[in-house]
């Protein structure tokens, strides 16, 4: 199988399940927003110890982002098609989103002051990748299915990077070692 098929070469693009569109439409800038977030989650993931945390839960959110891209990408008279968590974000997906928000926010103390992204390089990645998906999701306001939950997803998500990064930054603070009395 050839990788390029010159089906593109007029501009246009495929839908998943069908269509074609320009490939300067307006869906196409959001999942392709949503593609370059899910690379720079990637590079943040290379930072990461594989089987750690962060590396599954990098990897189940990089998935996430195949349902969301093919949630984006499917014309409004296919819908019928998608299939709940599979090809459509679901409430459920959101929700666990808030879960892991709120299990990783119990591990450090909130930062009271602004944050100056670089205390590790995963963590400046997940800001790198946290500010592509506050992008994608400007520019799915528009594009996304009424009732469809890829907004909702993608405020939460950028939330939830925020917080994985300030979570690393904390992982790489030297420990402080109390001094001893005299």
């Amino acid at each position: 199988m050839r990788i390029y098929t010159k089906k593109g070469d007029d501009g246009t693009t495929g839908l998943y399940f069908g269509g074609r569109v320009a490939k300067d439409a307006p869906v196409v800038a959001a999942y392709g927003t949503v593609d370059e977030a899910q690379a720079f989650l990637g590079l943040a993931r290379a930072e990461a110890e594989r089987r750690s945390e962060l590396d599954e839960l990098l990897v189940s959110l990089e998935r996430d982002l195949w349902v969301l891209m093919a949630d984006l990408a499917t014309a409004a008279d296919n819908r019928s098609k998608l299939e709940p968590g599979v090809t459509a974000v679901t409430q459920e997906m959101v929700a666990a989103l808030e879960a892991h928000i709120d299990a990783l926010n119990e591990r450090f103390e909130m930062p009271t002051e602004f944050v100056v992204p670089g205390q590790s390089r995963a963590a400046a990645l997940l800001d790198v990748a946290r500010t592509v998906v506050r992008r994608a999701e400007r520019l799915a306001i528009p594009t996304a299915a009424e009732g469809s939950f890829v907004v909702p997803y993608l405020n939460r998500l950028s939330d939830l990077l925020w917080t994985m990064a300030r979570w690393q930054e904390g992982q790489s603070l030297p420990s402080r070692a109390v001094p001893k009395e005299r």
